[in-house]
């Protein structure tokens, strides 16, 4: 009975040693600046393992093989970028700094920063930027529910769906 009981404990601190603290990864904060394009400085077109340096807590990667193409999202954080079509996704959720207040904006109060769009929809309009392009998408009551920011002009762009 000294054995087993003498196993038993053994076995139980085996498994409490190989337990291990881990800290929860922190990121810098997300800083869009809106007019010339970048996050914390990084453009739309940027490789995905520098994303992934500058911001380790990202939620979950998607890769080349994707639907989508490689994809770093922060999904709680309300950003992903889509590296290999050279955009950024911003949602309501976005936890972060605008450069210009887009988010819930309604239709038409930013024509004194950006204009008028070159192309648009029902849902949506897309801006020509000196960057490439924005796009923003609209609710029901015509308030700003989704940005993307893209090194692509608004001809060439290339959304996933």
């Amino acid at each position: 009975m000294k054995k087993i009981s003498f196993i038993a404990a053994c076995l139980c601190l085996a498994v409490v040693s190989n337990a291990q603290l881990k800290s929860k990864t922190e990121c810098p904060p997300f800083e869009v600046d809106v007019l010339d394009g970048r996050v914390n400085g990084y453009k739309a077109n940027t490789p995905t393992p520098q994303i992934k340096n500058k911001w380790p807590c990202f939620t979950s990667v998607d890769g080349d093989t994707a639907k989508c193409g490689e994809v770093v999202y922060y999904k709680d954080k309300g950003i992903s970028f889509y590296t290999s079509r050279d955009y950024i996704e911003i949602t309501e959720d976005f936890k972060g700094k605008l450069s210009i207040p887009l988010l819930g904006a309604g239709r038409g109060a930013m024509f004194k920063h950006l204009g008028n769009p070159k192309v648009k929809d029902d849902d949506w309009e897309g801006y020509q930027t000196s960057y490439g392009c924005l796009v923003l998408y609209y609710n029901k009551a015509n308030k700003v529910r989704k940005i993307q920011i893209s090194t692509d002009n608004t001809s060439t762009i290339n959304l996933c769906n």
